[in-house]
C-alpha cells in the first residue's frame, strides 16, 4: 500500500481525501501550509500528493516542480475549490496527474487516486529497455524544469510520431530536436533542418521536393530536396509558425502521403521520414486567426515538448557560465577564465529575455572584453544588462529618507534620527492633506481624524499653514 501526503488546510477536505485514500488502504500524512507540506514531503517517500492551489502560506502551485523533481517522484493532485482553466493548464505541463475540484465526489477522488498510483506502480517497475544513457550533447543543466523536459525528450525518442517542440526565442528548440533525434532509433540516419522562416513561396517546392536536371532555367543538376534527404531520418521544421498558408498546404500533403514529386519528374518518390517541429509562436492562436491550417497543426502536435525559458531553470546559468566559458576560450585559443562571484549575482538577476542564447552572447562578450585577463568581471558583459539589473535593484529598494552619509561618523543616534524622519513625513502629509482638500479645514480635519485647533497647532509647526484656508470652502 502506498503513502500518501495531503497537503490542506481545509480540515473538512483533508478528512474527505484521507478517507479515499484510507478506503483503499493506503496511510495517510498531514500538512496544513505550504513550508510543513514541503519539508514533510522531503522527509519520506511519498507515492501520491493531493496539493491545495490556495494555502495560507502561498500558492500550491509553486510547490509542484519541487515535488516532481523528487526521485523517485510521486503522483501529484491538484485539488481547488475553484477551478482556473490557466491554473489547470500549468499543473499538467508541470507533471501534475490530475487536476480536481473539491466539489467532486468521494468516488470521484478515489477513482483519480487509485489511477494514479496504478500509474505510477508500473513507472516505476517498467523494465528500463534502453541500453544507453541519454545523449544531451549541449543542453546544459540540472534544473527540475530542465530534467522533466529531458524526461519527456527520452520519452518521445522511443517513438515515431510527430513532435511540436514549442518555447521562447533561445531556449534550444534545435537542440532539443536533435537531442530526441539522436536518442531514438533513427540516430545514425539524416537529420535535416529547414528553416521555415527563410523558405521563400516561390522556391519552397525545388528545396523541398528537389527537381531533375533541366527542369527550369538554371536547373543545371539534379537535386534530391530536402524531403528525399530525411528519408529514414528526421526532418525538423524550425519555426513552422512562419510559413504562408500556401507553403503549409505543401507540406499538409506531404505529411499525409510522404511522397513527393521532384520538378520535372515523372514518378512520386517515398520518404521514410520522422517529424518534429518547434515554434516560438502560439499555432492555436493562429489558426483562431486564420494564419495557420488547424489541420496541419494537428498533424505536427501529435506530440508536444514544451521548453522551460532561463528564468525557469535560473538554477542552471553557473553551469551554463562555465561550460561557455570553457568552450570560448578554446575557440579563441585563450587560458581558461575563472568567473568573479558579483558577476554570477549579475546574471542570475536577468531577466534573460533572450534565453540561453542571449546569455551565451553575453558571455561571448565577456571572454572577448577580457581577453588578456583572466578574471571575468561584470563590467565586461554588455552595458544593457548590466544598466537593466542596476534599474531593477533600484525600483526594489526603499526609499532613502535621508542621503547616504559618507563617514560614519556622520551617522546620528537613532532617536534623532527617528525624530527627523518623522518631522518629514509628517510635513508631507500636512502639505499633502491641504493641497487634497483645498485647504478647507473642515474636511482636512475629517479625513486625518484631528481636531481643528490640533490641525491648525500642526499646521503652523510644519510651516504649513496656508494664506487660504476656509471651515467649508
Amino acid at each position: 500500500m502506498a503513502l500518501v501526503l495531503i497537503i490542506d488546510d481545509d480540515p473538512s477536505i483533508s478528512y474527505t481525501l484521507s478517507r479515499a485514500a484510507q478506503r483503499q488502504g493506503h496511510t495517510v500524512t498531514f500538512a496544513r501550509t505550504l513550508r510543513e507540506g514541503e519539508r514533510k514531503s522531503t522527509e519520506q517517500e511519498f507515492a501520491l500528493v493531493f496539493l491545495d492551489v490556495c494555502l495560507p502560506d502561498g500558492d500550491g502551485l509553486t510547490l509542484l516542480p519541487k515535488l516532481k523533481a523528487q526521485e523517485p517522484s510521486p503522483e501529484v493532485i491538484i485539488i481547488t475549490g475553484a477551478g482556473e482553466p490557466e491554473d489547470a493548464a500549468t499543473a499538467i505541463a508541470n507533471g501534475a496527474w490530475e487536476y480536481i475540484q473539491k466539489s467532486d465526489s468521494i468516488h470521484q477522488i478515489a477513482v483519480t487516486l487509485e489511477r494514479a498510483l496504478r500509474y505510477r506502480e508500473k513507472r516505476l517497475f517498467a523494465p528500463q529497455t534502453s541500453s544507453f544513457p541519454l545523449q544531451r550533447e549541449n543542453i546544459v543543466g540540472d534544473s527540475p524544469a530542465l530534467r522533466r523536459a529531458l524526461g519527456t525528450v527520452e520519452q518521445y525518442a522511443a517513438s515515431d510520431v510527430n513532435v511540436l517542440i514549442t518555447g521562447e526565442t533561445g531556449v534550444g528548440k534545435e537542440m532539443f530536436a536533435r537531442a530526441i533525434h539522436e536518442n531514438s532509433n533513427r540516430r545514425h540516419q539524416p537529420f535535416i533542418v529547414v528553416d521555415c522562416a527563410a523558405l521563400p513561396d516561390t522556391l519552397a517546392e525545388g528545396i523541398l521536393y528537389g527537381y531533375t536536371k533541366g527542369a527550369f532555367t538554371g536547373a543545371a543538376k539534379e537535386s534530391s530536396g530536402l524531403i528525399m534527404q530525411a528519408d529514414g531520418g528526421t526532418l525538423f521544421l524550425d519555426e513552422i509558425g512562419e510559413l504562408s498558408l500556401d507553403v503549409q498546404k505543401k507540406f499538409l500533403r506531404l505529411l499525409q502521403e510522404h511522397t513527393v514529386r521532384p520538378i520535372g519528374g515523372t514518378r512520386e518518390l517515398h520518404s521514410h521520414f520522422r517529424l518534429l517541429a518547434a515554434t516560438n509562436r502560439d499555432l492555436e492562436v493562429m489558426v483562431e486567426e486564420g494564419t495557420f491550417r488547424s489541420d496541419l497543426l494537428f498533424r505536427v502536435k501529435a506530440l508536444h515538448l514544451p521548453l522551460p525559458s532561463l528564468m525557469e531553470r535560473k538554477e542552471d546559468i553557473r553551469l551554463l557560465v562555465e561550460k561557455f566559458i570553457s568552450v570560448l576560450c578554446r575557440q579563441y585559443s585563450i587560458p581558461p577564465k575563472k568567473v568573479d562571484p558579483e558577476l554570477l549575482e549579475v546574471l542570475e538577476s536577468y531577466n534573460w529575455p533572450g534565453n540561453v542564447r542571449e546569455l551565451r552572447h553575453a558571455i561571448d562578450h565577456a571572454v572577448s572584453a577580457a581577453r588578456h585577463e583572466p578574471l571575468l568581471f561584470s563590467q565586461h558583459i554588455p552595458q544593457m544588462i548590466r544598466i537593466s539589473v542596476a534599474k531593477q535593484r533600484v525600483s526594489q529598494s526603499p526609499a532613502r529618507l535621508a542621503p547616504l552619509p559618507d563617514k560614519k561618523e556622520d551617522l546620528p543616534p537613532l532617536n534623532e534620527f527617528r525624530a527627523e524622519a518623522y518631522s518629514r513625513l509628517e510635513e508631507q502629509y500636512l502639505r499633502d492633506l491641504m493641497l487634497l482638500t483645498e485647504g478647507v479645514i473642515k474636511e482636512a480635519c475629517t479625513i486625518s481624524g484631528l481636531s481643528r485647533s490640533r490641525l491648525y497647532a500642526l499646521l503652523k509647526e510644519r510651516g504649513v499653514l496656508q494664506n487660504k484656508t476656509s471651515e467649508d470652502g
